[in-house]
């Protein structure tokens, strides 16, 4: 009979839904979503996918979940971003966003979703900030390029173009900007970095445009033809095929030909051939570049190539001069060779320097008969010198070769490269451990360099693991001698790493070589030498120095001074620089690579002086590592500069990475600032947020609870810690909604004793007003980059691994949404790892009985357990590391229902300082949460039962102090443990106890039902499920018991008097019985079925609307391969299909109603579905819950662990305790209010009718009795019938609402007077006067205060009933009302005796 059933459930597990089922979460009550997860989202059918390789943006909205926006090509970052007007602006180092070519920025329309590159002359470099002037209309740039402005670049949004900054751009030092900003009025601009600023009137260049060496072409840039050309008389070189025509057949002619294009000169390639150019080096080079010329012989053209590295084997994206237009260009295969005669050679550079071993030219396209070339160089990333001499082979254009020279006694030694197939020989040499580095060997490289500029020195150290000298490896002293009047840079080098390294020793400028200068860089055993050495010698390595140009046509001040009245004339400053608006119009005259003239000095440049000069100087530079990042205006005037550096002089001396500047002057902050580097900073009125990668201030002070951010009271010149703040480095701060974004390399949350406790990768949230961490909304996982508001919404940026829309530590309430799907509102603060030692996998039982049962069960039944078969293992648990919510229920505080949630997982409530554990309760309507008081669960929570005020607790677990073994009950109105008298459960010979559920039955109230995997309690046995007493706390067993272990109970039947079992189980006769039923009123176990028909053992059991003939259960196969979800139909089970695939486990299975309808089936009705949830995969994808209508399965709910694992679903919990699954409509509210109307007017004229009857009637009695004695009673029947039409009407009313006659007193009445004559006649509610009409409070109340009070009693709500519809009483469970209409049979009216509140409400509803 199944069959239908079965193939239809086959058949549609492949199914792509539209859209999501509506479940109406509202019938339910306040529902709640329990798991071990750290995101989730709803079920996409088509999946969202992220690649760390990557930067990825995403937008934030207001309730903080998220979205993914685009990503950029691998490799790439995302560093800045903002926002003018519709549009945000992104900046980094990438090629592509969304698959949309753009250099290094582009920008992002919301509301069409469309990215689009700026312009075509872009920063060529890497942009690290930038600032939306929406009073100038401008987009603002910096950070590391040459063009279209040195290291800063302006664009016009209206005129869609580039150009550089009023004043060229900035250079020096790193030649690098940071951070632009305005001040606080926005009068003038901030800019950051580490750069030199000079003012006054002395300006040297350094060198022309171009290197004048190199002849001039139309296709190279002043940065490209500055740099030196790699020497390739040793490289293996094949051009093929070539052509045989003497003087055009040697390619080598053309590496750096001797004279014009021609014989000789000249290279041609076979006829009608795509040749393939390979040159290939023995070892590795660093290469920017290639040169190109083509050959103007005739009928020998090429016009297109394409350019291979290896030995990556990858096609190269090459950027370029058109020399028509001047503008960059980039090309990928092919890439133009232009055929202009006037254009001697083209460079083609690299994104970057790479690290190669050589190139593949393959030229593509030609005029004529063959390809032909004239001139073919591979460039360098700017200059270099090799130790070994015979490396350093002489440069086309260049007058002399790279040179070195060495004292003391070197050897060469060979060793293998990071790149695979390559070999590096360097020099060694071996100094006695104790010699002066005077007196020990020396080092000296000296490179030719082509032209003046901005380079990175790096000294090239080889791993000591390929040379197999780690155990002798020391330091070194490197002297950087960068120019003539350039002071000399000292830094200290270890050369004892493992793999090989490129130490930066120096950037700033370098002048050219010359007859009078050379560049040198000298290596010497360091003054303190690291390390013991190996047999009493230390040996040092000498490779190879590389100059990596960052910048040409770099400027000096000559000998320079940093006061303003210098020798030279100058005023020079490092890393910060005031541009007033102003000035915008000074003139293209303003150089600020050279010097600004002192028209356009501000007073706030002083901060760049004292900076210089508190550092000691241009000499601190040579680090290379220092700047300033970040730049805080306060609106007091103070400004706040965070970065990296130290202050050794003046009045600031001994502050590190953070310094004010306050009325004109350097000053200090509290604690010295902070031990590690300022990233940014956010001023939040008088509190100033920094982040960074600092873990406490210079002195100390804060115990290392500063981690990597930390607030700043700016008037009482204090630090505060952030809790511990973050267990890494923050690159990244926001403000939104009263909250500080923190972004940036970190993995958790610290807690107060420093130990990592909560989970948030990448991304965190600071609440200002709670002074707390908060859920930050979405989930992320990664290192990110940046944070930064949108127009409406907030961006966030970095290398994502995982993203989820909604982050939640466990917990998310659900509300009805919209057809997208539900409200989703996660758990407010993040929970953290557990303090407990117990493991979170249960350990499996062995089931030899104990001795201790015997005394508490007949000797035949007992020997006839043991002879019996042994229940199969229940399948494991879902995983339960902490941070884990597995079990919830709601309890109503006085005046408000709470969430009770237990599990795996600890947290400090905010404004506490004391860790809680495994339970908290959860105030949704406030968002705040609290642990439990008194001692502290040890373990993990499963189970959670509210019975009035009381929260009884199970799972596996201890309390410390208590003899409490998986079971335990607080007392909620008390806040304390209520343990006296609760004998703890007792586990089967090597296990542990596991309570996996409490509940009860409305058939009886008092008894709990406590079930998992347990022997006895106290003294009782009673394996696996046990009855408890809550009135005398007295445990019983449940009829002749059972043998097992008890995953999931559900009760079914009338009044839920039959309990329904499930998991591994074996009754008292032996046989087995995975789900089995109770009978509550004749305490008898029956099988559900035929165990045979069920395909292991079961974890989870749903009963349909109490229906004992629809059951479904869920499980996993005896042998553990497979999952199943069987159906009971009241007459054979059947299992639905196979669409839970092998890895599934369900933990549990819930009935929920829809608010709209699906086809109906014989399996389940159309009103509801059936909720699976756990950990599943299902053919759609992995899934943590999911929605059975009996044919199709459907992918609802998606999670995330905090490591980027799948996350799993334990629980949805619910506060009303039973619900209609029946869709109610109702009527409007005006139609209803007009049958009420039509009601009312009838029942008015019928009681008019029958007063006019009544009266008629009186007075025909009258006068038959008007000639009667006078001593008959005539006052009391006077006094007692109606006199007048009103109180006939009064009356008769009476007699509709109270069911009793008007005259029904009328002789009680009588014999009342016979007692006591006085007593003043009852007064009549509905009398004339209408006074208690006037004092009428509510519905109830105008019916009269003494009906009110004869009529109504008192009663208590036995289940939360929502009353959302009209005229209906919201009540919850265990709350007093009292009934004032009983009479229909199903719905009474009541009124709340502690709001006051009247309506209807279900009368099975109360008792």
């Amino acid at each position: 009979m199944f069959t239908p059933i079965l193939l239809a459930f086959f058949l549609s597990s492949h199914v792509t839904f539209a859209a999501l089922p509506q479940v109406d979460f509202e019938r339910m009550g306040n529902v709640g979503l329990a798991g071990a997860f750290a995101g989730l989202e709803l079920f996409q059918n088509s999946s969202v996918s992220f690649d760390p390789t990557t930067s990825t943006l995403l937008s934030r909205s207001n309730d903080g979940s998220l979205t993914r926006v685009a990503s950029t090509n691998s490799g790439g970052s995302i560093l800045a971003g903002c926002a003018l007007a519709d549009t945000f602006f992104l900046a980094g180092a990438f090629t592509s966003i969304n698959g949309v070519p753009a250099t290094n920025i582009a920008s992002y329309t919301p509301s069409s979703g469309a990215f689009a590159a700026l312009g075509s002359n872009a920063p060529n470099g890497q942009v690290n900030t930038l600032f939306c002037d929406s009073k100038g209309n401008k987009l603002w740039a910096g950070g590391i390029f040459s063009s279209p402005g040195a290291s800063i670049a302006v664009y016009d949004i209206k005129a869609g173009s580039w150009a550089p900054p009023p004043f060229a751009g900035v250079s020096g030092a790193q030649a690098e900007v940071t951070s632009i900003t305005t001040n606080s009025s926005d009068a003038s601009i901030f800019f950051a970095g580490s750069f030199v600023t000079s003012f006054g009137n002395a300006n040297a260049v350094l060198n022309g445009t171009n290197n004048p060496n190199v002849p001039f072409s139309a296709g190279a840039s002043p940065f490209s033809s500055s740099l030196v050309p790699i020497g390739l008389q040793n490289a293996q070189i094949n051009a093929s095929p070539s052509s045989t025509i003497q003087g055009f057949s040697d390619f080598r002619n053309i590496l750096c030909p001797s004279g014009a294009d021609g014989s000789g000169n000249s290279w041609f390639a076979a006829d009608n051939s795509s040749p393939l150019i390979a040159i290939q080096t023995n070892s590795f080079i660093t290469s920017s570049g290639v040169r190109l010329g083509n050959t103007f012989q005739s009928g020998h053209g090429t016009t297109g190539f394409s350019v291979t590295t290896l030995p990556d084997n990858n096609v190269r994206t090459l950027t370029y001069v058109d020399p028509t237009t001047g503008q960059n260009q980039t090309c990928s295969d092919p890439c133009p060779l232009s055929t202009d005669s006037s254009i001697l050679y083209q460079d083609f550079l690299f994104d970057g320097p790479l690290d190669i071993t050589g190139v593949q030219i393959k030229l593509i396209s030609f005029t004529g008969s063959s390809a032909g070339l004239h001139i073919a160089q591979l460039l360098s990333s700017g200059a270099f010198a090799f130790s070994n001499q015979d490396n350093n082979t002489q440069s086309c254009f260049a007058p002399n070769p790279s040179n070195s020279s060495q004292t003391g006694d070197w050897t060469a030694k060979v060793a293998g490269t990071d790149i695979p197939g390559t070999v590096q020989t360097v020099l060694v040499a071996n100094v006695n451990v104790g010699t002066n580095a005077a007196s020990g060997p020396s080092f000296k490289w000296i490179p030719y360099v082509s032209a003046s500029g901005n380079y990175d020195i790096n000294l090239l150290v080889p791993g000591c693991t390929n040379l197999q000298d780690c155990a002798s490896r020391t330091t070194v002293k490197v002297t950087v001698f960068p120019g003539a009047d350039l002071p000399p840079f000292i830094t200290t080098v270890s050369q004892q790493n493992q793999d090989d390294a490129s130490i930066t020793l120096y950037s700033g400028p370098i002048l050219p070589s010359s007859p009078d200068f050379v560049t040198t860089i000298t290596m010497t055993l360091a003054d303190s030498p690291a390390g013991t050495g190996q047999n009493g010698q230390y040996e040092l390595v000498a490779d190879r120095v590389q100059l990596v140009l960052t910048s040409a046509n770099a400027t000096t001040s000559g000998g320079g001074t940093t006061g303003p009245n210098g020798g030279q004339g100058l005023a020079r400053g490092f890393g910060f620089l005031e541009w007033p608006r102003a000035s915008a119009s000074t003139g293209a005259s303003v150089d600020g690579r050279k010097v600004f003239p002192n028209t356009t000095l501000t007073s706030l440049d002083t901060l760049g002086f004292d900076i210089l000069s508190g550092m000691g100087g241009v000499t601190a530079l040579a680090s290379g590592n220092v700047g300033l990042n970040t730049v805080a205006h306060h609106p007091s005037g103070a400004i706040f500069v965070g970065g990296s550096f130290s202050v050794t002089s003046g009045p600031v001396s001994g502050a590190s990475n953070i310094v004010s500047f306050r009325n004109g002057a350097l000053a200090g902050i509290a604690d010295g600032g902070l031990d590690g580097e300022v990233t940014s900073m956010i001023v939040n009125g008088d509190q100033l947020f920094v982040g960074g990668s600092f873990k406490d201030t210079s002195l100390k002070s804060k115990q290392g609870k500063l981690g990597g951010i930390a607030l700043y009271d700016v008037q009482k010149n204090t630090w505060t810690p952030l809790i511990a703040g973050v267990n890494g480095a923050v690159s990244s701060l926001g403000l939104l909604n009263g909250q500080i974004q923190v972004a940036g390399n970190f993995t958790k949350l610290l807690s107060s004793n420093g130990a990592s406790n909560i989970d948030a990768a990448g991304f965190a949230a600071w609440d200002i007003k709670s002074s707390a961490w908060v859920n930050s909304g979405g989930l992320l996982i990664g290192k990110m980059t940046f944070i930064g508001n949108g127009t409406a919404s907030q961006f966030v940026a970095g290398n994502v691994a995982v993203s989820q829309k909604f982050g939640a530590s466990g917990l998310v309430m659900l509300k009805n949404g919209d057809s997208n799907g539900p409200q989703i509102s996660p758990l407010s603060i993040g929970l953290g790892d557990s303090g407990s030692s117990s493991s979170t996998a249960l350990r499996r039982r062995t089931h030899a009985p104990r001795s201790a049962w015997i005394s508490h069960m007949k000797l035949s039944q007992f020997f006839k357990r043991q002879g019996g078969n042994a229940p199969a293992l229940l399948p494991s648990s879902l995983p339960a590391s902490a941070p884990a919510v597995l079990a919830g229920a709601f309890w109503t505080n006085s005046s408000k229902e709470v969430a009770i949630v237990g599990g795996n997982f600890s947290f400090v409530a905010p404004g506490s300082s004391t860790t809680s554990s495994a339970i908290a309760i959860y105030d949704v309507s406030t968002s705040s949460v609290q642990g439990l008081l008194g001692a502290q669960i040890n373990g993990t929570v499963r189970a959670l039962l509210v019975d009035g005020n009381s929260l009884y607790v199970g799972g596996e677990f201890t309390i410390p102090g208590a003899s409490v073994n998986g079971l335990a009950l607080y007392d909620l109105s008390k806040n304390e443990w209520d343990l006296n008298g609760l004998q703890s459960l007792q586990p089967v010979a090597g296990s542990t106890v596991v309570v996996r559920s409490i509940s009860k039955s409305t058939s009886k109230p008092t008894t709990l039902i406590v079930a998992g995997s347990f022997a006895q309690a106290g003294s009782l046995r009673c394996q696996a499920i046990c009855s408890f007493d809550t009135s005398t706390k007295q445990w019983n067993a449940l009829g002749n018991g059972i043998q097992g272990e008890v995953a999931s109970i559900r009760y079914s039947g009338n009044n839920e008097n039959i309990l329904v079992a499930a998991g591994s189980i074996t009754l008292s006769d032996d046989s087995a019985a995975n789900v089995a039923q109770f009978s509550i009123e004749n305490s008898t176990w029956t099988a559900v079925g035929l165990n045979a028909d069920i395909p292991g053992p079961v974890s989870a059991i749903e009963v349909n609307g109490g229906n004992s003939s629809s059951l479904f259960a869920a499980g996993k196969s005896t042998d553990g391969t497979s999952s199943f979800l069987s159906f009971w139909n009241g007459v054979k089970w059947a299992t639905l299909g196979s669409s839970l695939e092998q890895g599934t486990t369900v933990a549990q299975l819930t009935m929920v109603p829809l608010q709209d309808t699906h086809s109906s089936n014989s399996v389940i009705e159309s009103d509801r579905m059936l909720m699976i949830s756990g950990e599943l995969t299902t053919p759609s994808g992995n899934a943590s819950t999911a929605l059975f209508d009996g044919q199709n399965l459907i992918p609802y709910i998606v999670s995330t662990s905090a490591t980027g694992t799948t996350g799993s679903v334990s629980s949805l919990f619910y506060s009303f305790s039973s619900f209609s699954f029946s869709q109610r409509k109702f009527l409007a509210t005006g139609v209803v209010i007009l049958i009420s109307i039509a009601i009312a007017a009838g029942v008015v004229f019928l009681l008019a009718l029958i007063g006019i009857l009544w009266t008629l009637f009186s007075r025909k009695d009258d006068k038959m009795n008007k000639f009667e004695s006078a001593d008959e009673d005539d006052d009391d029947s006077t006094n007692h019938r109606p006199s007048s039409l009103l109180e006939h009407i009064n009356a008769a009313t009476r007699t509709t609402i109270m069911g009793a006659s008007p005259y029904s007193n009328y002789n009680a009445d009588k014999e009342e007077e016979k007692v006591a004559a006085t007593h003043a006649p009852e007064q009549d509610p509905f009398g004339p006067d209408a006074s208690n009409y006037i004092r009428a409070e509510t519905p109830s109340d105008a019916v009269g205060g003494l009906l009110a009070e004869e009529t109504s009693r008192p009663a208590h709500a036995r289940y939360s009933f929502d009353g959302t519809g009209e005229g209906e009483l919201p009540i919850s469970a265990g709350a007093a009302v009292e009934v004032l209409d009983d009479r229909d049979p199903a719905w009474w009216y009541a009124r709340d005796v502690r709001t006051g509140q009247e309506g209807v409400v279900p009368a099975a509803y109360l008792y």
